[in-house]
């Protein structure tokens, strides 16, 4: 079974930094995309990053270019999103996501993706 487990969420001062992980069982993520979505209070989900599993591509939303890093460990079987220069409007919960084959697929879509975790809480203040 593949699962995803997120964690590293909490509360932080704008300005900040955060590091979530995403650890991976039931597949390697050095062989599949990988992608985190947001969801923020009454809103939709939306696209934060992803990372193309052949070339370690990386795709991004312009709304955390430039402050938000998406990476892998291919050895501790683990994806993670580095967010720094925090603003109260990132906050959300943050899902790992990827998904069901390896295969071309327009990464910034939820419908893309068919494996989730449970998602962790990001809260950033003023």
């Amino acid at each position: 079974q593949v699962q995803l487990v997120e964690s590293g969420g909490g509360l932080v001062q704008a300005g900040g930094s955060l590091r979530l992980s995403c650890v991976v069982s039931g597949r390697s993520v050095s062989n599949y995309h990988m992608g985190w979505f947001r969801q923020g209070p009454g809103k939709e989900r939306e696209f934060v990053a992803a990372i193309v599993w052949i070339v370690s591509r990386t795709i991004y939303a312009d709304s955390v270019k430039g402050r938000f890093t998406i990476s892998r460990d291919n050895v501790k079987n683990t994806v993670y999103l580095q967010m720094n220069s925090l603003k109260p409007e990132d906050t959300a919960v943050y899902y790992c996501a990827s998904p069901a084959s390896a295969g071309n697929v327009p990464l910034s879509l939820v419908d893309s993706y068919h494996y989730w975790g449970q998602g962790t809480q990001v809260t950033v203040s003023s």
